[in-house]
């Protein structure tokens, strides 16, 4: 896998997604080969009350990875430790995959941001909203921009029974599901997060692109990155490198294996469901070449992914000041990625402007523009409160900052 050395950011590119061109002084390169015990320190008490068996934390700046450790377990019952290598359910940080596809779909002219969703999917033509009093005809269709804000109201429901793998129905019939079910708000109105809403971009990547959703994503994302260890289908290599999630037993403390009722098995079929808004497994190395292409302005390799001005949209706020936007406070929303407004409780390491997003196994990657780094962390929780609020990316966060400034 190519790990090549990169040139830095224009100060052009850093004005745009960073307000400006602020000079910062060199970090001192760590040694990768050790474990350098910055985050298995910092972390310690909280693996010992149980609250996760292993970790693999990194820092990334635009042109190297930082910082990268592995500590504790990948797997309790063999004892199998954490590595480097090891592989995580990334769930809803495939989120921002997802609208960075909608938005190179958006620079090539090929649809807009304000386009209604009908004008792709048939499905969601003459919409009604569900009312106390019965279903009315919504004030407006619901369009791209929605989706990619989670201010879309489209229903959670599912056409698959309750707590039954979700990867088992075409994607074509899932969002046809959601566009024939009544919207639960009123498009714009307010913020709810959806899987459902992602998903659609999803089917709408599709339906413009002429390629299944998969493939699209390999094609524009994973292959030119060198994401070699990234799949919606982990063969048996990437298996065998599983991390295994746990929850916490309620009396005893204990963590306890949990498995993942979202997906079919075996994980390898290629007949499951490729999932728009969480179907990514990857490991922290994959994941490096991602955020580096971001922190360098939707570039990397000589690769164009974006324009910087694309990622700078997408970073700024999209709503305004909506109340209760995104899961922790002080937060905005841009497309596809939460913002943080104001550095406050879980996000009080970061700089305002920063933005990421976080799965449902508690891993978590936030980009700060301001120190031109990304912070990535990589646990398998399943029984977090809330995973984007957890104590442990608290203390990551902020240890990450203090120690590499």
């Amino acid at each position: 896998m190519r790990r090549p050395a990169l040139l830095p950011l224009t100060c052009f590119t850093l004005a745009l997604l960073a307000g400006g061109c602020a000079q910062h002084s060199a970090v001192e390169p760590v040694s990768l080969e050790d474990n350098n015990a910055v985050f298995s320190f910092a972390l310690q008490e909280l693996q010992e009350k149980h609250e996760f068996a292993g970790a693999v934390t990194m820092v990334v700046g635009p042109d190297r990875i930082i910082a990268l450790e592995a500590f504790g377990l990948a797997d309790i019952a063999s004892g199998r430790p954490m590595r480097k290598d090891s592989v995580f359910w990334i769930a809803s940080m495939t989120k921002p995959i997802t609208a960075m596809g909608v938005l190179m779909l958006v620079e090539e002219g090929k649809l807009g941001l304000d386009d209604p969703v009908e004008k792709y999917l048939p499905s969601f033509k003459a919409q009604n909203l569900a009312t106390p009093t019965g279903p009315v005809p919504t004030p407006r269709p619901v369009t791209i921009r929605d989706l990619l804000t989670h201010s879309s109201g489209l229903s959670a429901a599912m056409p698959t029974a309750a707590n039954q793998p979700v990867d088992t129905i075409p994607l074509a019939a899932m969002v046809d599901h959601s566009g024939r079910t009544a919207l639960v708000s009123a498009p714009g109105a307010k913020w709810a997060y959806s899987n459902t809403g992602i998903n659609t971009l999803g089917r709408i990547i599709e339906v413009v692109s002429g390629q299944p959703y998969a493939d699209f994503v390999q094609k524009h994302f994973l292959d030119p990155l060198d994401m070699n260890s990234t799949s919606f289908w982990p063969d048996d290599t990437l298996q065998a490198s599983l991390a295994t999630p746990y929850r916490k037993d309620k009396v005893t403390g204990e963590l306890i294996a949990a498995g993942n009722s979202r997906f079919s098995s075996p994980l390898q079929n290629r007949s499951r469901t490729a999932i728009p808004a969480g179907g990514l497994f990857s490991t922290a190395n994959d994941l490096a070449q991602l955020y580096q292409m971001i922190l360098r302005g939707g570039e990397l390799d000589g690769h164009r992914f974006l324009r910087p001005e694309t990622l700078k949209l997408m970073t700024t706020n999209q709503l305004g000041e909506m109340p209760k936007v995104s899961f922790a406070e002080g937060m905005h929303m841009g497309l596809g990625f939460h913002l943080v407004a104001t550095p406050i409780g879980v996000t009080e390491s970061l700089s305002p402007g920063s933005f990421g997003h976080g799965g449902a196994y508690g891993t978590q990657a936030w980009i700060d523009p301001v120190r031109r780094k990304a912070y990535v962390l990589l646990i398998q929780r399943t029984d977090l409160p809330n995973s984007d609020g957890s104590e442990i990316r608290r203390e990551f966060q902020k240890t990450a900052v203090e120690a590499f400034k």
